[in-house]
């Protein structure tokens, strides 16, 4: 059997936060080229602070699908960020390939968290200029 063929259990001590990041956001990567593993798709966790938002982000053309461990956020997306939708713990969330969006953590005393699968082996983000959409959003 090769080291292709193999399974590999991967602990969260070796999860990689040197992946593309989105401000005011963390992204660590467990399935990824980073850690030795070859694979057509990418894994990992995504995590938003008490309070905080992403700046206004896009993934190029991967899907992403993701489910919510824990906490609660509002997904804002469009291009304007005139659509938005709550997902809290048990929810999967599905962003197509291009699309402009953001998340924002409404609680001040829990982070959320996300377990994220994306479309290929490496995570693409374009992070795109805070004034791409109107102050109000």
């Amino acid at each position: 059997m090769t080291e292709a063929a193999a399974i590999h259990i991967v602990s969260p001590a070796q999860f990689d936060s040197g992946t593309a990041q989105t401000p005011g956001s963390a992204r660590r990567a467990a399935i990824a080229p980073t850690l030795g593993i070859t694979s057509a798709i990418w894994g990992g966790l995504f995590e938003v602070d008490p309070g905080s938002r992403t700046g206004i982000h896009h993934h190029g053309p991967q899907e992403t699908i993701a489910y919510v461990l824990s906490g609660a956020c509002e997904v804002r997306w469009g291009e304007r960020g005139e659509f938005s939708a709550r997902a809290t713990a048990g929810d999967f969330i599905h962003v197509p390939a291009y699309l402009p969006h953001m998340e924002i953590n409404p609680s001040k005393l829990e982070p959320f968290r996300w377990v994220v699968v994306r479309s290929t082996a490496t995570p693409v983000v374009v992070n795109l200029p805070d004034n791409a959409w109107p102050q109000n959003v």
